[in-house]
């Protein structure tokens, strides 16, 4: 409301549109909002340092701006602080006008040969927190996957089990069982190359429907979806809809076969291959043994969900070493002539690394996600039983909180674009920029509520920095809720959540709410309302708001 008065008394004494004039926040007590004068100096053909001192004595301003000040290049403004608080309070929570679309997301896209790991947890902890982003701001959100339940990768784990398995059942979590056996072929192939041949013979004895091997891929494909289905439970995730590689990549490949037919594709020692200029060269589609490829059934997929959706948008959220391979899909799309190619997004996320070195799975140097959240679980139960006298199924319940939002806070912190690593002891600390930080803001907003009640009058006099402070911070909230989700990035929201409640926490701290007077109706108000935004925040980013720690 404050940048609308401040736009308009510039435009008074401007030629300039109200949407070309950029407001800033300046630093140092240097104002509450900052325009930049150089937008007019080649315009007015003066140095920007005269344009303000210009400005500054032709600008008329109300009483709810208190003076303006002009240094260098720059008018800044100070607003009358007393109507700011009371005016700000009345729209902090108003959300901003979007054009409401069909938006779908790809998340996590697991293989059914392990389980999933810290590196799944990224991008379906991504893919959730951008999910929510675009539900908040009206769109129609479809989460959708796609189960890589086929190819040479599914074969290694079941030859695995069928040469060393013996007909065991699974004596633990069924997808750490069947992941066992990915492990296993690593190991056994280092003694005995053969088996990547081996390997590969099942992969076209699968294509052919050959029933042993049908058989032994239901089996160990059920293992291992059950065991993930756990999982996503425990993480409060769903999808509207699974989407199984069993089940396209022959459509894929009936596309790709028109397009060899109308001179799309072409055939090179038995392959059928497009040529894709120079950056990304030549892409096999169908191999030389005739077995297709992951980009084979992505083609197929991507026009099912338009069929299925109508999408104005579809979020592919896949780590960054499959860049070459989204490239790929989404020119061919375009070369194929559907239209709604141009509507496919690829939100590419860096690795998650360890303190030893890069993750991989065949080795068993992973972080499993159900270890990693029993740990952190564990660890945070011990933490809660120092600090409160809880039963058990309290000290059950917010122990796993408390794990999932340390874990997510530390996956989602990076900038997306960026490599992770991820070191589990400062995931762990539970002060400073952590998850359970923001929890612990929360409560404390909870707890101040439940304390006391005021109906007396609220007066806006006798302002403390800190207040004026907490709420010029919650006022963002929407204008970072807006950039996270135009640039898909939930680390903006998460330092802007951190932002939030380390400001609360000095207000806390400076200025007393159940002791104090005539301020005690004001700063009920400004808890209130800060645990309002702090609870749309931490839903976002997919992190429960609990009211007692």
């Amino acid at each position: 409301m404050f940048e609308e008065k401040i736009k308009e008394i510039i435009q008074k004494s401007t030629k300039l549109k109200k949407a070309d004039i950029r407001l800033e926040k300046p630093k140092n007590n240097f104002g509450d909002f900052a325009f930049p004068c150089f937008i007019l100096a080649r315009t007015l053909k003066k140095n920007p340092v005269e344009i303000a001192k210009d400005l500054k004595s032709k600008l008329k301003t109300d009483s709810t701006i208190e003076k303006i000040e002009n240094v260098g290049g720059y008018l800044n403004f100070f607003v009358n602080k007393e109507k700011f608080i009371e005016e700000s309070l009345k729209n902090i929570e108003k959300k901003p006008k979007t054009k409401k679309e069909v938006i779908l997301i790809e998340s996590p896209g697991p293989n059914t040969n392990k389980p999933l790991h810290v590196g799944h947890l990224r991008n379906l902890f991504i893919a959730d927190s951008i999910a929510r982003i675009f539900e908040y701001l009206g769109n129609n959100v479809k989460r959708v996957d796609i189960v890589n339940d086929r190819g040479i990768h599914i074969c290694k784990s079941m030859l695995a089990y069928q040469k060393f398995g013996k007909n065991k059942k699974p004596d633990k979590k069924s997808d750490h069982f069947v992941g066992d056996f990915y492990v296993k072929y690593a190991q056994e192939l280092k003694k005995n190359p053969k088996l990547e041949r081996e390997a590969k013979e099942m992969l076209k004895e699968w294509e052919k429907g050959n029933p042993e091997v049908i058989s032994l891929w239901k089996l160990m494909n059920k293992w291992a979806i059950e065991g993930m289905k756990e999982t996503y439970k425990l993480l409060n995730f769903t999808h509207d809809k699974s989407y199984k590689e069993s089940e396209t990549y022959k459509k894929g490949r009936e596309i790709v076969m028109k397009g060899l037919k109308e001179g799309l594709f072409e055939k090179k020692d038995n392959a059928v291959i497009i040529n894709l200029g120079k950056e990304l060269g030549d892409k096999v589609l169908i191999r030389s043994d005739g077995t297709t490829v992951y980009v084979t059934q992505d083609i197929y997929l991507a026009k099912k969900r338009y069929e299925d959706y109508k999408f104005d948008k579809m979020i592919y959220v896949v780590a960054n070493e499959q860049d070459y391979h989204f490239k790929v899909l989404f020119k061919i799309l375009k070369i194929l002539k559907f239209k709604w190619a141009e509507k496919l997004i690829h939100l590419s996320y860096g690795m998650v690394n360890l303190p030893s070195g890069k993750m991989k799975s065949r080795e068993g140097t992973v972080i499993d996600a159900d270890n990693l959240i029993q740990e952190v679980k564990e660890d945070s139960s011990t933490e809660l039983k120092k600090r409160y006298n809880l039963n058990k199924k309290d000290l059950d319940k917010r122990s796993l909180a408390i794990a999932l939002s340390a874990i997510k806070f530390a996956l989602l912190k990076v900038d997306t674009k960026k490599d992770i690593l991820f070191n589990k002891e400062e995931a762990l600390d539970f002060e400073g920029f952590s998850g359970p930080y923001l929890q612990y803001a929360y409560a404390r907003a909870c707890s101040i509520l439940e304390k006391t009640k005021s109906k007396n009058k609220i007066n806006y006099k006798n302002l403390k920095e800190e207040e004026f402070n907490l709420v010029k911070k919650l006022l963002l909230f929407q204008e970072n809720v807006k950039r996270a989700s135009r640039d898909l990035k939930p680390d903006i929201l998460v330092n802007y959540t951190y932002e939030l409640a380390k400001i609360f926490n000095e207000f806390y701290r400076e200025c007393p709410v159940l002791h104090a007077k005539e301020e005690q109706p004001r700063r009920l108000l400004l808890v209130e309302t800060f645990k309002k935004i702090m609870n749309s925040c931490l839903n976002l980013l997919g992190i429960e708001a609990l009211e007692k720690m």
